[in-house]
C-alpha cells in the first residue's frame, strides 16, 4: 500500500509545508541493490589512538574526506565516565559531515563482563549515546551501538560492520549488537553458495522476501508453507529457484514429516528460518481459547518444538545458523495483543537461552524484531493506527519486507559466526519499547 504522506512530504509544496508546520518528514532510505558497493562513501575512524584503531582503519578502508558515509568510534579503551569526553570530542567537529543516509557505529564492551563500577558505567553510557544520536542526526542517518567482547579480534567484526555500515541496514537503528569471541574453526566469509536454507511463512511478505534475498546471497531456498497458500508459495519458489514444501507445522507430526524431508532431500540444513507467524487479536477478556492457542502453537511452540527435532536429528551442523522472527509487541506489549506479544515475548527468551547452550557447535541463534512493515496485514489496519505506527519511529515511515530479510541474511552469512543471542529491532527506532 503506498504511503500518501511520504509522497506528499517529499514533493515541492509538501517539502515547505512539513518544514513551516514542524511536522514528520521521511527522508529517502536508499536500499541494497545487488552490485552495489557494502560501504558506499568515505568512513572516518575514531579516535586515532583508539584499541582497535588500526585495525578498523585497515578493515574499512578508513580515510579523511569532506563528507562522510560512515562515522566509526572505538569506545572500547573507555574506562570512566570522565573519559566520555572523547565522544564529544570526535563527534561534534563531524556531526554536520554526515551525508544523507549516513551511518553511525560505536564500538564498546558487554558491561556485565567488568568488575569496575566506573568503566560499567562508562560503557552503559554509549547505549543512550548512541539512541540518542540516532533521534538526532536525521536525514535517514541510523546510529547502532556494538559491544564487543574483549577476546574478539577485528577481524570478527567484518561481517556486522559491513551490514551496518550498508544500505541493507536502512530500517534499522538505535540497536545494540553483540560480537562474542568465536572458535576460528567455525568462523568465515563470503556468501550463502552452496547452502541450504529453510523459510517457514515463505509464501508472501516478509517471508516471500527472505527467500529471495537469501537466493540472492547464494542459497538454496526450502519455502515452506501452509497447503492453503500453495499457490504462492509455488510462485515463490520458482522465483528463487528452490523448492516449495507444504507443510502445517502445528500437526503432531510435521516436525518428523520436515526432518525426513530436508534428511532424504539435502542430508542437513544450514539455515533454519522460523517465520511462519499468525495473529488473531482480541482483548484478553473477549478472546475465546481457539485464538489464545492458535497464535502460540504457530508463533512459538511449533518453532521450539521443530528447532529441537532438527537438533536431535544431526541435520543442523556446526556452522548452521538459526533464526527467530519476534516483534515489536514482544517488546513494548500491545492492546488487543496478549497471544500474539506472549508469543513474540517468548522468541526472544528462547534466542537467549538457545544462544549460548548451540555456542560450543559452532551454531548461532539470533532474531529480528519487525516493527511497522509494510504488509498486506498492516495495509488492513485503521488508517488513524495505521498512520501512527508509520510515524512514531526516528524515519517517519514504515519499513519494507526487505529491510527484515537483509537483517536476517546478515544473521545468516558465514562472517557472522560471532554474532549468536542477538534481538534485533528492524523497526526504524520506534519510539515504542526500550
Amino acid at each position: 500500500m503506498s504511503d500518501r504522506y511520504t509522497s506528499f512530504a517529499r514533493s515541492g509544496a509538501g517539502r515547505a509545508i512539513v518544514k513551516r508546520l514542524g511536522l514528520p518528514d521521511p527522508p529517502k532510505l536508499p536500499r541494497f541493490k545487488a552490485g552495489d558497493a557494502l560501504i558506499p562513501g568515505p568512513v572516518l575512524v575514531g579516535p586515532s589512538d583508539g584499541p582497535r584503531a588500526d585495525g578498523l582503519v585497515k578493515l574499512l578502508g578508513a580515510a579523511e574526506a569532506e563528507k562522510y558515509h560512515g562515522l566509526v568510534f572505538d569506545a572500547t579503551g573507555i574506562t570512566s565516565p570522565a573519559g566520555l569526553q572523547a565522544l564529544y570530542d570526535f563527534f561534534h567537529p563531524v556531526a554536520r559531515s554526515l551525508t544523507p543516509a549516513g551511518r553511525v557505529i560505536v564500538l564498546g564492551l558487554p558491561p556485565q563482563l567488568l568488575t569496575d563500577p566506573a568503566r560499567a558505567a562508562a560503557q552503559q553510557a554509549l547505549d543512550g549515546f548512541t539512541r540518542s544520536v540516532g533521534k538526532e542526526f536525521g536525514r535517514g542517518t541510523t546510529a547502532q551501538l556494538v559491544r564487543v567482547h574483549p577476546a574478539a579480534d577485528t577481524a570478527a567484526l567484518r561481517s556486522t560492520l559491513e551490514f551496518l555500515l550498508s544500505t541493507r541496514s536502512a530500517y534499522v537503528s538505535g540497536q545494540t549488537v553483540t560480537v562474542d569471541a568465536t572458535p576460528a574453526q567455525h568462523s568465515g566469509s563470503g556468501d550463502l553458495t552452496g547452502k541450504i536454507a529453510l523459510v517457514t511463512g515463505a509464501a508472501r511478505g516478509i517471508g516471500a522476501a527472505m527467500a529471495r534475498v537469501l537466493a540472492r546471497e547464494g542459497a538454496h531456498v526450502v519455502c515452506l508453507d501452509v497447503p492453503a497458500a500453495g499457490d504462492d508459495l509455488a510462485k515463490v519458489a520458482n522465483e528463487v529457484r528452490g523448492e516449495a514444501y507444504q507443510l502445517d507445522l502445528t500437526g503432531a507430526d510435521a516436525a518428523r514429516k520436515l526432518a525426513d524431508h530436508l534428511r532424504e532431500r539435502h542430508g542437513r540444513i544450514d539455515v533454519v528460518v522460523h517465520n511462519a507467524g499468525i495473529t488473531r487479536d482480541k482483548t484478553l477478556a473477549n478472546m475465546d481459547h481457539t485464538r489464545w492457542d492458535s497464535v502460540l502453537r504457530v508463533n512459538l511452540i511449533a518453532p521450539t518444538h521443530v528447532t529441537d527435532v532438527l537438533l536431535a536429528e544431526g541435520l543442523i551442523p556446526a556452522g548452521g545458523r538459526i533464526v527467530g522472527v519476534a516483534s515489536i509487541a514482544g517488546v513494548a506489549g500491545n492492546r488487543g495483543q496478549t497471544n500474539y506479544a506472549a508469543s513474540k515475548a517468548g522468541v526472544i527468551g528462547w534466542v537467549r537461552a538457545l544462544a549460548p547452550a548451540l555456542a560450543e557447535q559452532g551454531i548461532t541463534v539470533n532474531a529480528v524484531a519487525p516493527g511497522f512493515i509494510e504488509t498486506a496485514m498492516t495495509a488492513k489496519m485503521p488508517m488513524l493506527i495505521r498512520e501512527a505506527g508509520r510515524r512514531m519511529n526516528s524515519m517517519s515511515q514504515g519499513g519494507l519486507p526487505v529491510d527484515v530479510a537483509e537483517t536476517v541474511a546478515w544473521f545468516a552469512a558465514p562472517g557472522s559466526a560471532n554474532v549468536t543471542g542477538n534481538v534485533v529491532r528492524v523497526c526504524g527506532q520506534s519510539l515504542l519499547g526500550a
